[in-house]
């Protein structure tokens, strides 16, 4: 039996500025998202890790469902990224912080 679902349209736009960039895996909670219209908690790519903040420590490349738990994902700790493109524009201490991301 196929099961099919509703077509849902995804727009990603392209954040980085440059196809070399340094990534690490950490581990994305549920309490850093909150449930969207869906009830589903997803961390969008672009996103700053973990917070907007002094404790930024690098942007997540791609986007991950914390819905069910806690769950792993790319963090970019070096590299180029165009800032206006990012979910969320980074807050000076978050920039400053995440000293090897540099910004076009």
């Amino acid at each position: 039996m196929v099961y099919v679902g509703k077509r849902e349209t995804v727009e990603e736009i392209n954040f980085m500025g440059s196809a070399h960039f340094i990534s690490f895996t950490k581990q994305a909670e549920t309490s850093m998202v909150t449930a969207g219209d869906d009830g589903r908690k997803i961390l969008p790519a672009g996103s700053i890790f973990p917070a907007n903040d002094e404790t930024a420590e690098g942007i997540t490349i791609n986007p991950v469902d914390v819905t069910d738990g806690p769950q792993p994902v790319g963090v970019i700790v070096e590299g180029y990224v165009i800032a206006e493109r990012l979910p969320v524009e980074p807050s000076e201490e978050a920039k400053t912080s995440m000293k090897e991301i540099k910004y076009r």
